[in-house]
């Protein structure tokens, strides 16, 4: 296996859209990275820059300890898994896994063994004799991996390779991979546009927006410590919840839904505004199971309720201010009735109201100077 290094790699087509702007990251030998970001963010192209399926405009590309920005995919002893698994119909399972290996003239023995030992990690082994249209579609997705394994690249590249199965097997085929990934010890970088996936696969996480790298880290430190306002929206499920205020002169700073946070030491100046970012699970039900320390309050209507089994989202509007909470499982008021909401006055998030970039770390006061 090898690593992988970008160094203020660009990608401007022909009609002048940069579609990747200096990106610069280092995957290391063994790592799974994940790349993640919305539709057109350039995280698919910078992919397919790596396998060489595009040219780069700009910059430098390592692989292992060669730069091979001119170095044809074919030769850049990479295997990549897309997400239309291109299967070759009228060849079993064994032989869509055996192909790349004949076409470089491996011997017989060293191809039989290889697909019977991807067989064996994918569990694969009982439908080697099937073709692409007897199998379900999490099989299919796991011969085209199996299809990597056998070539033994230094990186294997992954395309949004589950994009095309339904929730369960999106679940079992994720496991599945991680599971390869520690077994193969093997590099590995993976697109995704599913901020749960990349959540749940990756060492360390690569967040992309409109071409430009705008956070890397563990998942744990983009959850907790995002960046800018877009990595703190984009990344979690439900996603965080914004209000825009400003500080007081008093120390008191004013957000939306007239919740006023008092002596939070927010990192602006008095009339400045800013962005209050709150997580979902950190708004609790007055009075329900768990409410913590140093809290504020706040009113608002309960619009919609959507049981998840051990929790529960809530939708809620206070003062023309969109909501959602994620509360334990418990009995709530009706729909359209009131819900008072408790703040989490030591998990707030600040960003700067006209950049977006993190402005501090949580905030935390003590709880008798907190008021609505």
């Amino acid at each position: 296996m090898a690593r992988v290094k970008l160094e203020h790699v660009r990608k401007v087509y022909d009609n002048g859209f940069t579609a990747v702007h200096d990106a610069t990251f280092e995957v290391a030998d063994g790592e799974f990275l994940v790349l993640v970001g919305p539709s057109g963010c350039g995280k698919s192209t910078t992919l397919r820059l790596i396998a060489g399926l595009e040219s780069i405009t700009a910059g430098e590309l390592w692989i292992g300890d060669r730069m091979v920005n001119g170095v044809r995919a074919s030769e850049r002893d990479i295997a990549m898994v897309f997400q239309n698994y291109a299967l070759y119909p009228h060849m079993t399972v064994e032989q869509n896994m055996a192909f790349a290996l004949k076409l470089r003239n491996e011997p017989a023995d060293e191809i039989r063994r290889r697909v019977r030992d991807a067989a064996a990690i994918l569990d694969l082994e009982d439908i080697l004799d099937r073709k692409p249209r007897q199998l379900s579609g999490g099989q299919r997705q796991r011969v085209a991996v199996g299809r990597a394994i056998v070539r033994q690249p230094q990186v294997f590249l992954f395309d949004e390779p589950l994009s095309n199965l339904d929730a369960k097997l999106r679940v079992q085929t994720r496991k599945e991979i991680s599971r390869l990934h520690r077994r193969l010890a093997a590099t590995m970088i993976y697109v995704t546009h599913d901020q749960v996936e990349a959540m749940t696969m990756g060492d360390r996480i690569v967040v992309m927006n409109q071409g430009h790298i705008q956070q890397i880290g563990t998942p744990m430190e983009l959850y907790q410590t995002p960046a800018n306002q877009f990595v703190a929206g984009f990344i979690g499920s439900p996603a965080m919840n914004f209000l825009t205020g400003h500080a007081g002169e008093d120390g008191v700073v004013k957000a939306g839904s007239g919740l006023q946070l008092q002596n939070v030491q927010a990192p602006v100046r008095a009339g400045e505004a800013v962005v209050v970012g709150v997580r979902p699970e950190d708004l609790h039900v007055v009075g329900g199971p768990f409410v913590p320390d140093h809290v504020a309050q706040i009113t608002a209507r309960l619009d919609a309720v959507e049981p998840m089994g051990n929790e529960t989202f809530l939708y809620v509007t206070a003062q023309s201010q969109e909501l959602v909470a994620r509360v334990p499982a418990q009995d709530l008021p009706q729909v359209d009735h009131t819900i008072n909401l408790a703040v989490n006055l030591q998990r707030l998030h600040f960003f700067d109201a006209s950049t977006g970039r993190r402005l501090a770390p949580n905030a935390s006061v003590p709880a008798n100077e907190a008021r609505v």
